[in-house]
């Protein structure tokens, strides 16, 4: 199954319309105050609809005011450099991060390298510094729960009475629940890792993805068990899902191609490395060391050992099945994501 959903070339009107965004890559780049800023920050992990509501009134309130719309984030996240220990696994790299916030259609996009010094910068210097002498901030718009700066001093109490002092607006963004669930990048890594991939696209407002090059496998997908896959490595420190098999779609050179995909170390050949094996439908080019996104539809059953080939291309043909009809009952939704507007 090909979902053969390419992007339409843009017509003049919408080329002018089309806005570049401005990325800094630390605040030493910025040589003077941005007009007019409306400003909100994060950590931004998974650009959820939390983030997205963030975004959309930061761009609503510079539009309405003519003014500059400004996203200030952190590379490395803070808690990897703070809290090694944790082991903290993001929902997105950094480059789709950038590529979430472009898509909000964002002005300027900051991003402050988080360094052990960074981060004990005290708040009200960061507030000084930052956003007033060398962003110039206007307005500051934050998530209910944002703090910042060393120990967290920079909470809201703290940044509305900053703003009341030193003349800036705070704006406060109150919690988004989805059908109960609280949008938040913690129970978000939460489903990914029970394989709930339904519920992680109504918080995450998009199917979740994961990216990689693809590598030369044991290569027995096709002569072995008459299923070619494209492998790609996964590191056991990043977000997993949970193991088994998935309905995916593939995003290749501008093209969308249904798929399954099985997650985990293949226990029908005793394989030791984790890995994301998918079967792309109606495919045949040669993509090995390509760039391919995996969209994660619908979890379809765990990791099973077979006795051998045989058994395991019996149940493989049965999954290849039902992802199609997953694809086609879904195929509104999977023509949306594979817009590159949408899924970049």
């Amino acid at each position: 199954m090909v979902l053969d959903h390419q992007p339409k070339a843009l017509t003049a009107k919408q080329m002018r319309e089309q806005q570049v965004m401005k990325i800094y890559k630390c605040l030493e780049e910025i040589k003077e105050p941005i007009p007019n800023a409306y400003v909100t920050i994060g950590n931004f992990d998974g650009v959820h609809r939390g983030h997205q509501k963030l975004f959309s009134d930061v761009v609503t309130k510079a539009r309405q005011n003519n003014g500059t719309s400004v996203v200030i984030t952190f590379e490395p996240h803070p808690l990897k450099v703070v809290r090694p220990d944790i082991g903290i696994k993001l929902i997105s790299t950094y480059e789709q991060k950038l590529e979430l916030i472009d898509m909000a259609k964002i002005d300027v996009l900051i991003v402050i390298p988080f360094t052990r010094e960074f981060a004990n910068t005290q708040a009200e210097d960061f507030v000084d510094d930052a956003l007033i002498r060398t962003i110039g901030v206007k307005e500051l718009v934050v998530g209910y729960d944002y703090a910042f700066g060393k120990g967290r001093q920079g909470d809201i109490p703290f940044l509305k009475n900053q703003g009341l002092q030193k003349g800036f607006a705070v704006s406060v963004v109150e919690p988004l629940y989805v059908d109960d669930m609280l949008s938040s990048s913690t129970k978000i890594r939460e489903l990914v890792a029970q394989g709930l991939m339904g519920e992680v696209k109504k918080l995450l407002g998009r199917f979740y993805q994961i990216r990689g090059n693809v590598l030369i496998g044991k290569q027995r997908g096709g002569p072995v068990v008459g299923f070619p896959t494209a492998n790609i490595h996964i590191a056991e420190e990043d977000l997993c899902p949970k193991h088994g098999v998935y309905v995916t779609h593939v995003v290749y050179a501008g093209r969308c191609y249904g798929g399954v995909m099985n997650f985990g170390y293949n226990p029908t050949f005793g394989e030791n490395q984790l890995s994301a094996e998918t079967h792309i439908f109606n495919f045949n080019q040669e993509i090995y060391g390509k760039s391919i996104k995996i969209n994660l539809l619908k979890y379809l059953r765990s990791e099973q050992r077979f006795a051998g080939p045989k058994e395991l291309s019996a149940q493989i043909n049965r999954d290849v099945e039902q992802a199609k009809q997953v694809l086609i009952d879904a195929e509104k939704e999977l023509v949306l994501s594979c817009e590159d507007r949408y899924n970049q």
